[in-house]
């Protein structure tokens, strides 16, 4: 359906959870469509309710259109001397079949379908369009007549028009159906020798959903479906758009993220991109309650695409589940994302057999080996690639794709992250060096738990487990190499350059002080318990801090410097130059739960928080329901405005810092715990939390300042902050938490 540029009575557009609503009136005339996509099916529903508001009858004409794409994407764009005389259709009995390329190498189709007969179609573009004009003046639409054209070449189309007579006060429904249908190789054509498409397994399908009453029974079905997802995890807080934001659109963006990662959206084409290792390892951070059996599904589909040294494509395609070859791997943070993943997936669920899965390295038969084995190569890939300073090198770059130290590119058109001009054994990252002790000390607990439980004959397995001992002098050499040479007096160091010089330090001109390794490396402890944690976040503060959310680095980058790589590219206050990079954000809301502060970090959440943005969206010009990947920084003439929302792991982390460290409630080995650090001022609030199979109720008092927590389960005092899992059969638990 078209909406055309016009003054309108009255308009409404709404989106919820798998379907959009718009509303308009016009002429005394209401208009409401719905789009959705029922459970299960490869097909689309347009709902259209009109109303004849006024006193008298109305005829109305009613005009559908859909372009075809041609399977795919890339190709449409670009191989026109082919694709302007290969598109075929099929119409019959009203619904409109695209069958380009079904005549040789394909055995899919998609149709368009209306519950209403046809008064006309069109196929053409160009005959429903006319000649040089576009869809917000389509000629078949000025005249109120279609040409029943058919499509021979040139750009298919699907474009119905139907004639309606409504009484005064009169309502009725129009059903639109636009699918996509696969036929057995061997039974794509009927009749068999024909070049008809066989369309006896797709009309009960149309036939079904052009109906009013099967398309309410599937609407019913998704949102009974989206009800019982976010009711694993619900909250009742004294702020508004924490509880909107949790409850309802940062679960349903995680959904998203974990689908697509970053492959398709407004900002990126879906062509050749796939999903990113490190991006849908940390996709699954905070997925895993939602559907714990398709997490599972998804590790492994990630570990499968590892390399054999421990490395990792940088992006795989999740339909052949290949690693991408055109981007390669030496991203060199990769591997350990996947150790986080896996270990969170575990606390999650208590499924300790995931570790004694057999995995391919680069999906080649014949290489399986454990799950644990592909964590510990992770570890090692790191240990086996340490810098002058004792520092993991960065490789081709590290969590920020744009920090590309061995790049030196100074060609129009090269890849920041594919071209490798210098050698990389001497270009270092802190960010890693944090990332590595937090991940190792995951490695860590990890192995004490195995222990634990094969001598209690809860896990069996054949791996061998890495020795606890050696990791932890791994860590506390790693950590001495950070105190050594990553901490620059106040905050830590971003970097050392392929010259051995740092980079984020008080030494640069420009690019004194990074948001990443603050983040990353407070979050595995460094410099909690000596007060320096405290200092670096003091920092943050004082430097990167603003009113619009925390920005990347500062100062901006002001010139091109190739010995830094693309962040330098972006004018100053965009993307990774300056720019707030809502992902990082969390990191550091996390951060200061880890030195207990509740206020900071809450305000830090509502400065990025969407809900919290509606206020200013002349501004923040973003959806006031999805996190953006970035906010144009204090250095931007546009400072505070918002870019590239949806896919971004922005919705991911937020979702981990505001539910498991400022709500506080987070999934262990062992059970739940609650360790919450929130405002002072929240006084009570309530969490609602499905884990393993057993219902939290959760009610969260504040007795006094402070962040420690005394716990009752059941009535019964218990000791710590972790919730014990219940014996077999009980299906609910309610716990009163005391803060203070």
């Amino acid at each position: 359906m078209e909406h055309f540029p016009r003054s309108l009575d009255e308009y409404e557009c709404r989106h919820g959870l798998g379907y959009t609503i718009i509303r308009s009136k016009l002429a005394g005339i209401g208009s409401q469509i719905r789009y959705f996509i029922p459970l299960g099916e490869a097909l689309e529903i347009w709902e259209l309710t009109l109303t004849n508001l006024r006193d008298q009858p109305a005829a109305l004409s009613v005009f559908s259109a859909v372009e075809f794409c041609l399977w795919d994407a890339q190709d449409d764009s670009t191989n026109f001397q082919r694709n302007y005389s290969v598109g075929e259709v099929e119409v019959e009995n009203g619904v409109i079949y695209h069958k380009t390329e079904y005549r040789e190498r394909r055995n899919h189709f998609a149709f368009f379908a209306c519950s209403e007969p046809l008064a006309g179609y069109d196929t053409q573009r160009e005959a429903f369009l006319g000649s040089y004009r576009g869809w917000d003046s389509p000629q078949a639409v000025e005249k109120g007549q279609m040409s029943n054209s058919l499509a021979h070449g040139w750009q298919p189309i699907g474009a119905q028009h139907v004639k309606i007579q409504l009484k005064a006060g009169e309502q009725k429904k129009l059903i639109f159906v636009l699918g996509y249908h696969e036929n057995e190789w061997d039974e794509k054509f009927d009749p068999l020798d024909s070049q008809t498409i066989n369309k006896r397994t797709v009309k009960p399908v149309i036939a079904k959903y052009v109906k009013t009453n099967e398309v309410e029974i599937a609407f019913q079905a998704l949102r009974i479906y989206w009800d019982g997802l976010l009711a694993k995890l619900q909250v009742s807080t004294p702020d508004a758009h924490t509880n909107r934001m949790v409850n309802i659109w940062n679960a349903y963006q995680v959904m998203v993220t974990f689908n697509i990662s970053r492959s398709a959206s407004y900002f990126e084409s879906g062509v050749g991109r796939g999903m990113g290792f490190r991006d849908s390892n940390q996709d699954l951070l905070g997925f895993m309650h939602l559907i714990p059996e398709r997490a599972r599904i998804r590790i492994l589909d990630l570990a499968a695409t590892q390399l054999p040294g421990g490395g990792a494509y940088h992006q795989y395609q999740s339909l052949t589940h290949r690693g991408n070859n055109d981007i390669g791997s030496s991203f060199n943070d990769d591997p350990l994302w996947l150790i986080l993943s896996v270990t969170a997936y575990i606390k999650e669920t208590g499924d300790w057999d995931i570790l004694d899965v057999p995995v391919p390295y680069d999906n080649q038969a014949g290489t399986e080996e454990p799950l644990y084995e592909h964590l510990r190569r992770s570890i090692q890939y790191t240990l086996e690639r340490i810098g002058p300073h004792g520092l993991p090198l960065i490789g081709r770059a590290d969590w920020n794709d744009c920090l590309n130290l061995n790049c030196f590119s100074d060609q129009p058109g090269q890849s920041f992250q594919t071209t490798t001009n210098k050698d990389g054994k001497v270009a270092e990252s802190v960010f890693i060096a944090g990332l590595f002790v937090l991940a190792a000390q995951e490695m860590v607990e990890l192995g004490k738990k195995l222990e634990m439980a094969r001598k209690e004959g809860k896990v069996v397995g054949d791996f061998s487990l890495l020795p606890s001992p050696a990791l932890i002098q791994k860590i506390v050499e790693m950590e001495k190499a950070v105190w050594t040479a990553g901490w620059d007096g106040k905050w830590f160091r971003r970097a050392y350059d392929y010259f051995g010089r740092p980079v984020g330090s008080k030494e640069c001109e420009e690019g004194q002080i990074f948001i990443e390794p603050q983040g990353i490396c407070i979050m595995a402890g460094l410099g909690v318990e000596d007060g320096r944690a405290a200092q670096a976040l003091d920092s943050v503060f004082e430097h990167l801090a603003t009113p619009h959310g925390i920005v990347l680095h500062q100062p901006a980058y002001t010139r091109y410097y190739p010995y830094l790589g693309e962040i330098s590219s972006y004018p100053p206050g965009y993307k990774e130059n300056a720019g707030i990079f809502c992902q990082t954000n969390p990191w550091i809301m996390i951060a200061e739960t880890k030195i207990g502060h509740g206020d900071r970090a809450h305000d830090y959440y509502l400065r990025i928080n969407p809900s919290a943005r509606e206020n200013m969206s002349e501004l923040h010009r973003c959806e006031p329901y999805v996190y953006a990947q970035m906010i144009a920084g204090k250095d931007a003439p546009t400072h505070g405005e918002a870019k590239n929302s949806w896919l971004t792991g922005t919705a991911v982390w937020n979702y981990i810092a505001i539910t498991q460290w400022i709500i506080g409630v987070r999934p262990t080995y062992d059970g739940l715990e609650i360790k919450s650090v929130v405002p002072y001022s929240w006084k009570h609030f309530e969490v609602r939390r499905l884990y393993r199979g057993v219902s939290y109720q959760i009610q969260v008092e504040r007795r006094g300042p402070g962040n420690g927590v005394r716990l009752e389960v059941d009535e019964q005092t218990i000791e710590g902050t972790v919730i014990p899992i219940p014996i077999d059969g009980i299906k609910e638990v309610r716990v009163l938490a005391r803060i203070g």
